[in-house]
């Protein structure tokens, strides 16, 4: 119910004002003919509303995040639009209507804003570098330079499509284990603070010799029960270390170096890093982006350090006037052979954007399975490591047991 004043006339053609409670303007319409009255005009008594003293559409806008998966629906529906012959403006328009994320609607409200000045899209898309990286600005503005809007749009969302999806069955596959480990060192923590003190008390108040197992146990629980507060401190603080150190140069060459040479891990971070590369590469050469930006744009997008100084190196060489394949050729610690191969195959066929594409699947498809297989390995890996920190605590608390047994007997 919300509250109105109308004013108008009585029957007898005096000047009226009443305030009443009804739901809409068409029920005070009712209520004053009730009253015999004529209403020649109607206001809405204004509630209190946080929007009227804060903007939040402001705050939704910078709370919120678009995620890639939008982006990627975006991307497809702008594609299939332009391509149905809407302006883009128009396109944009019906995008922003059905959006549901702030940050976007009002990205895209810019967007068609700038546009209708004469601003160029990818021009406009450069504005917003937290949305839209310079993969995406390229490939519009390929598509733009060469009249093929739609497809380049096209493209990039099956690039972007392909990109989230590797990144999530990564993601995925390390779930598991981090879950597991993460719940096993809180329940070790918690037995060593309540659990173990208890048990371990009646062996000292003995006087039996402890086995050395059993010492240590004890110690850890000692420490850990007496600095309880120290001991959250230093985890807390290590979390927080490590990632510091993973930020700072040093550690991230240092992490991303560690990342290639693990067993089964590491193989897996050197195709998803080839499919990544091959993915991008070949989107931004069958858009029309010339081999050089193509290659700097797509060091940009890898996040490992030395993919992306092996790229820097290629864009150097090919200015110069060497072949691509040669670089990858060079760092088959890094690159699998097959890359190498394939770009220089493309090179001599002149269907370079089709190798990569070609590539690009393979190791896509190589990553998918790898990713399904690891979940397989890590499994007795971690019971292996559960059944030693079980076996170890058994051992440090039957031992003494027994002496006591035999003590006694």
């Amino acid at each position: 119910m919300a509250t109105f004043t109308y004013t108008g006339t009585t029957r007898d053609g005096e000047k009226v004002t009443e305030t009443v409670e009804a739901v809409d303007r068409y029920a005070v319409y009712e209520i004053a003919r009730v009253n015999g009255h004529t209403v020649s005009g109607i206001n809405e008594k204004k509630r209190f509303s946080l929007k009227g003293v804060i903007n939040t559409e402001k705050i939704d806008y910078f709370l919120s995040r678009v995620k890639s998966d939008e982006l990627v629906t975006m991307t497809r529906n702008l594609s299939s639009m332009i391509t149905a012959g809407l302006p883009l403006t128009r396109a944009l328009s019906v995008i922003e209507r059905q959006s549901s994320n702030p940050k976007l609607r009002l990205t895209l409200k810019s967007i068609r804003e700038e546009i209708n000045k004469g601003q160029s899209f990818h021009d406009t898309l450069a504005k917003f570098p937290n949305i839209f990286s310079n993969l995406y600005v390229a490939m519009v503005r390929a598509g733009e330079e060469s009249g093929q809007l739609s497809g380049a749009l096209k493209t990039l969302g099956v690039q972007m499509e392909r990109s989230s999806t590797l990144k999530k069955k990564v993601k995925g596959a390390m779930i598991y284990p981090t879950i597991v480990i993460v719940i096993m060192l809180l329940i070790g923590a918690i037995m060593m603070v309540y659990v173990v003190p208890a048990i371990t008390g009646t062996f000292t108040k003995m006087n039996i010799e402890l086995p050395m197992s059993t010492k240590i146990l004890i110690a850890t629980s000692d420490f850990m029960s007496q600095n309880t507060v120290l001991v959250l401190g230093g985890m807390v603080g290590s979390i927080f270390l490590f990632i510091y150190i993973l930020k700072t140069a040093v550690g991230k060459r240092i992490f991303h170096f560690l990342f290639t040479k693990i067993p089964v891990i590491g193989a897996i971070v050197k195709e998803v890093n080839a499919a990544r590369t091959a993915r991008t590469l070949s989107s931004l050469l069958a858009s029309g982006v010339d081999v050089i930006s193509a290659i700097k744009i797509t060091e940009d997008v890898v996040q490992n350090v030395y993919y992306k100084a092996i790229l820097s190196e290629a864009a150097k060489r090919v200015e110069k006037g060497t072949v691509l394949s040669e670089v990858f050729i060079e760092n088959t610690d890094f690159y699998p052979v097959l890359v190498g191969e394939m770009i220089l195959v493309g090179e001599e066929t002149g269907q370079i954007a089709n190798m990569l594409q070609e590539l690009a699947g393979f190791y896509e498809t190589e990553v998918d399975q790898k990713t399904k297989d690891l979940s397989t390995i890590i499994e007795p890996i971690l019971m292996v490591c559960i059944g030693g920190a079980v076996g170890f605590f058994a051992l440090a608390m039957i031992t003494p047991i027994y002496s006591i047994t035999d003590s006694v007997g």
